[in-house]
């Protein structure tokens, strides 16, 4: 990760690309190619998925401009939290720039539905998530939980949280010789009766607390904090980006304000060796 100047955003710099060329994406929801188990990012030169851990962390810790350097096609999963992230930036620090911060501010409900499933804007004086899910199986079942984004509450509450699937998906996934990285050391997997993790949960409701964590990062990509409540239920990636999309075609849905205060990473070398886990359909 390396600093970056004031209004030059996040981008992703791929390095090594198949051809010897390098090139940059920027961190936009217009640049997103795929949500099906994973946020992925592209242009017709390259892309990089499972961004939205990352993502999170910079929207969470305040940090509105850094490039990230990066030689493969995945985002290290890591221990399938942000926790690495968060300890990354924290051990170099925040430099705050002399521009003004510039907010995305709701000013009007925004509404999609897919099936049972629903995600809405709605004005608010902050920066609030508001998550839901309800899975058939009992292990996870129906949790909800909901707070104000700011950057202890992640360190404390969210970015601890782990992606989660359940082994069935993962044992038809390898047949086919995909997800060859999933293992218990970066992601919680969930059996017919039990959470097969020898530790168990870092919180109770940790599946619901990652997909507000995954929220925060798929949001992140508007480019702006968003100063509204996001309210999501039976939702994911997918969902989390069309509500994004029909929020921002919206002109009158949304305007830009400014506040003091912008931020930047420091330098850092974040390096790792992991294979992003992926799932099945029930993915977080």
């Amino acid at each position: 990760m390396h600093p970056a100047e004031a209004n030059s955003g996040i981008s992703f710099y791929r390095t090594n690309l198949d051809d010897g060329r390098d090139c940059e994406i920027p961190a936009d929801f217009r640049y997103v190619d795929a949500t099906d188990l994973c946020t992925s990012i592209g242009t017709t030169d390259g892309s990089v998925a499972t961004i939205e851990h990352l993502m999170a962390t910079f929207r969470a810790l305040d940090v509105d401009n850094c490039m990230v350097e990066i030689d493969g096609a995945e985002v290290p999963v890591m221990d399938g939290s942000a926790d690495a992230f968060i300890d990354a930036i924290d051990q170099v620090g925040i430099e705050t720039l002399s521009a003004p911060r510039r907010y995305i501010k709701i000013n009007k409900p925004i509404r999609v539905e897919v099936g049972k499933s629903v995600c809405e804007f709605t004005p608010y004086d902050g920066q609030r998530i508001e998550v839901e899910i309800d899975f058939a199986n009992p292990l996870v079942g129906k949790q909800a939980y909901a707070f104000d984004v700011c950057g202890e509450t992640f360190r404390k509450e969210i970015g601890r949280a782990r992606t989660f699937g359940f082994y069935a998906d993962v044992k038809t996934l390898w047949a086919r010789g995909f997800a060859l990285g999933a293992s218990l050391d970066n992601a919680i997997v969930i059996g017919e009766d039990k959470v097969m993790n020898p530790e168990g949960l870092r919180y109770e409701d940790e599946f619901v607390r990652h997909k507000a964590l995954d929220a925060i990062g798929d949001l992140a990509l508007a480019g702006a904090p968003i100063l509204g409540c996001y309210r999501s239920h039976r939702g994911g990636h997918k969902l989390n980006h069309m509500a994004l999309e029909a929020l921002l075609a919206d002109r009158d849905a949304w305007s830009y304000v400014e506040m003091p205060v912008r931020r930047e990473t420091g330098h850092a070398d974040l390096q790792a060796g992991v294979a992003a886990a992926a799932f099945g359909p029930d993915v977080s």
